[in-house]
């Protein structure tokens, strides 16, 4: 079987074919003044291989690119237009935080709606006696009586 496993060696054929990237939107914070910046950007990011959709907002300063592509590609592609200040888009729609105004996540350079997006503290579970101290206001036996009152 020696002779038979050093031939097949040599008939194996061994492919060079890379995986494809997934689908995957990439968010860029961009600034943007003018049309020509915009334009420049735009055509930059949609000439990349595998972009199926490029959407650009200069009024958040925010760049959609979607398709099948590497996200460190699309930053570095907007960095050679001369905007070397683009990120990742930092920032989180303002409803889906549990404390939009906490010191970490309220931006006043955010669009507005959105917050940065930072590891919040959730409520404590300390929370739970208060909770009972409210519920012992009311008295189950004589709905009308409130001890608030």
């Amino acid at each position: 079987m020696g002779a038979l496993d050093y031939l097949s060696n040599f008939c194996t054929v061994t492919s060079t074919r890379t995986k494809h990237k997934p689908m995957q939107t990439v968010e860029i914070k961009v600034r943007m003044d003018c049309d020509g910046c915009e334009r420049r950007v735009r055509n930059a990011v949609s000439s990349l291989k595998g972009v199926k959709c490029v959407e650009v907002n200069r009024k958040q300063s925010r760049v959609m690119v979607s398709g099948y592509v590497d996200p460190n590609k699309v930053l570095k592609r907007v960095r050679s237009t001369g905007k070397v200040r683009a990120q990742f888009w930092p920032y989180v729609e303002q409803h889906l935080v549990y404390y939009p105004y906490a010191p970490g996540a309220y931006d006043r350079r955010a669009p507005s709606g959105y917050v940065r997006n930072v590891v919040q503290a959730f409520p404590a579970s300390s929370n739970a006696p208060a909770e009972d101290n409210i519920l012992s206001f009311f008295s189950d036996d004589n709905v009308n009586a409130c001890s608030i009152m």
